[in-house]
């Protein structure tokens, strides 16, 4: 079997001195970056609900976007997972063999590229296409989720910069080919039971 790639020596400096700053700051602080790094990822599906119900007035092909953030989101989980299986990088924790706020994750649960921040940049992608203000929240959502990541000691600074950089690419791709073919989404959802799902009342 292929063996683990280790990490540590692109940045595993700075991810030391992140843990070793979380060990030094009060605990208050702790505790509030990793309630966000374990349950931050139910904000970006509350903001993708809330982009869906504004779009409703806001025409057809605004509401197929929202309605195909979360599905693109999902797609964009899936490629950033087959690339973890790819690169096999192990957890940080395991290579430095560091005391990290979040429990060391079992072996074979790897590193590179970081689920979270991949799930939160192709959600804040893909609501930049639905409504700006919206996406500049998601956006600022999903820096504090990449860096809290890095902060409970689960990943290294590449591991999220690179599932950011993946969630936000197959986003874009996504939303970019969607917004080419908008008519061809409108006819095929106007023509189920998901119409009213366009349209407010």
């Amino acid at each position: 079997m292929m063996p683990a790639f280790d990490g540590s020596s692109i940045d595993g400096s700075a991810y030391t001195q992140v843990v070793d700053l979380a060990h030094g700051s009060p605990g208050w602080l702790d505790g509030l970056v990793s309630t966000w790094s374990a349950y931050g990822l139910a904000v970006f599906a509350l903001l993708m609900v809330i982009g869906w119900w504004q779009a409703r007035s806001l025409g057809a092909a605004v509401a197929v976007r929202a309605l195909a953030a979360p599905v693109i989101v999902v797609l964009a989980y899936g490629v950033n997972d087959a690339l973890k299986a790819v690169v096999r990088e192990d957890r940080p924790c395991r290579s430095l063999h560091v005391i990290t706020l979040e429990a060391c994750p079992a072996p074979g649960d790897w590193s590179f590229p970081s689920n979270h921040a991949a799930i939160a940049a192709a959600c804040a992608v893909t609501l930049l296409f639905v409504s700006r203000r919206l996406g500049v929240v998601a956006v600022v959502a999903a820096c504090a989720m990449a860096a809290s990541r890095v902060w409970v000691g689960a990943h290294y600074p590449h591991d999220v910069a690179g599932g950011a950089a993946a969630g936000a690419l197959v986003a874009l791709l996504a939303m970019a080919a969607l917004h080419r073919a908008p008519d061809t989404a409108l006819q095929r959802i106007t023509a189920t039971r998901l119409r009213p799902l366009l349209l407010a009342p």
